[in-house]
């Protein structure tokens, strides 16, 4: 048990700076951001929400993240680049 509650407590600050560095790239990378802004923009046309459900499952499978990952990374880039997209 204990051993598992250090495997846990280990893994947190890995995903924490694996998410740090995903933002980190949009950061260093503002046309992969326009990028992902257009997408969103796309999608709100078609009348969906850029948290929703097959919003965030899109960005997940594109980038290789998992869902939460994706609603993250989704939600910073709205934030920064591109505030309009709901």
């Amino acid at each position: 048990m204990l051993l598992g509650l250090l495997a846990g407590l280990v893994a947190v600050p890995s995903a924490a700076q694996a998410q740090s560095a995903l933002l980190e790239s949009v950061k260093q990378n503002p046309a992969r951001a326009k990028a992902l802004c257009a997408q969103l923009r796309s999608f709100n046309a078609q009348g969906l929400l850029a948290t929703s459900p097959t919003a965030i499952t899109e960005i997940a499978r594109q980038e290789n993240l998992s869902p939460m990952d994706a609603e993250v990374f989704s939600t910073y880039v709205i934030g920064l680049y591109c505030p309009d997209v709901r």
